[in-house]
């Protein structure tokens, strides 16, 4: 068995709506057409991302300490000082301030659900 990487990338969410409007006017991400009734897929590149209704037995508003618990999602943006000022203006919480990382300058957030998502552009 010969594994590549991951292919999708779908994050299990309390509410649907929600989440996905808060990707689309927080982050700016735009929807695919024609995705699942359970999921809100969204025009990423190289990766797509969704959000999606929970799996059966999963209730995301009771996970402790929150849904991806130890899971941190990357997305790139183009410039992470402007994406974080956006953010922290409009109220969204900012678990860690910009950085500089191996990885370029970095910052992290909470989603609606709890999840933790840095936003990192190239170095």
């Amino acid at each position: 068995m010969h594994i590549t990487g991951p292919t999708f990338i779908a994050i299990q969410v309390a509410d649907l709506q929600v989440s996905a409007a808060f990707y689309e006017t927080r982050l700016g991400l735009a929807r695919t057409q024609g995705g699942p009734p359970h999921a809100v897929v969204f025009d990423t590149s190289p990766i797509p991302f969704a959000v999606r209704e929970p799996l059966a037995g999963f209730d995301p508003a009771a996970a402790q300490p929150s849904p991806g618990a130890g899971v941190v999602l990357w997305l790139e943006v183009d410039d992470v000082q402007q994406a974080h000022d956006r953010l922290a203006e409009s109220g969204v919480p900012i678990v860690a301030p910009p950085t500089l990382s191996p990885f370029g300058p970095m910052f992290t957030f909470r989603d609606p659900d709890g999840y933790a998502v840095t936003l990192h552009s190239r170095a």
